[in-house]
């Protein structure tokens, strides 16, 4: 299941998780199936942190030089500055 977690798009797998999620909340699930759709969220929630966490490394923010010029940096050392 982690396999396909990783194939899909990240809004699908975010999807696919509150689906789970609402199931195991709202519905009467044998346990079997619960712990089926709680292992398969979990594979869920590892893929979309993973991808948040390369999105957050990609991140630039445009930065105004003293000259009047633009830059791109990184998000994170922009916020340390």
């Amino acid at each position: 299941m982690a396999g396909k977690a990783k194939e899909a798009s990240f809004e699908t797998n975010l999807a696919k998780l509150e689906e789970i999620v609402s199931k195991l909340e709202n519905q009467d699930v044998p346990l079997d199936e619960a712990l089926k759709l709680f292992q398969e969220g979990v594979a869920l929630n590892k893929s979309c942190a993973e991808k948040l966490q390369q999105v957050e490394k990609e991140v630039k923010k445009v930065v105004e030089k003293g000259d009047g010029s633009y830059t791109l940096e990184d998000f994170e050392e922009v916020e340390k500055e």
